[in-house]
């Protein structure tokens, strides 16, 4: 298995990049886009646990666009053939003194391009 193909990172990494300015900005329907239209899509997030696209969906309508900026930082993608990728990332948001999140995203590769399959949002101490 080739890991790492350069032009699948920078698939991946664009599709991370648009996932990225769609949560800043609240554009709900990108969101929605990116994540797999599948009842086995699935988000685990700081304080829910999401079965399918429709919960993911209706979590999203139903979250306020107050305090979203964040800053990311050791950001790795990592593809495993052409059609599937793991993004990870830690971020900082002022909201959250002290504490650092951490994201992690699976991506697969459809006929309509990346999306994300699995995700995993959650929040520790900062022990940097």
């Amino acid at each position: 298995m080739d890991i790492d193909l350069p032009d699948v990172v920078a698939g991946v990494k664009a599709a991370f990049e648009r996932y990225e300015k769609a949560l800043l900005s609240n554009d709900v329907a990108v969101l929605n886009e990116l994540f797999r239209n599948d009842t086995r899509t699935l988000r685990y997030g700081i304080a829910e646990n999401l079965y399918g696209h429709q919960a993911i969906s209706g979590f999203r309508a139903a979250r306020s666009p107050v305090g979203l900026n964040r800053r990311l930082v050791q950001t790795v993608i990592t593809s495993y053939g052409r059609d599937s990728a793991v993004a990870s990332t830690l971020f900082y948001r002022d909201t959250m003194p002290g504490r650092v999140g951490r994201q992690m995203q699976t991506w697969i590769r459809f006929p309509e391009g990346w999306r994300i399959v699995a995700a995993h949002v959650s929040v520790i101490d900062d022990k940097t």
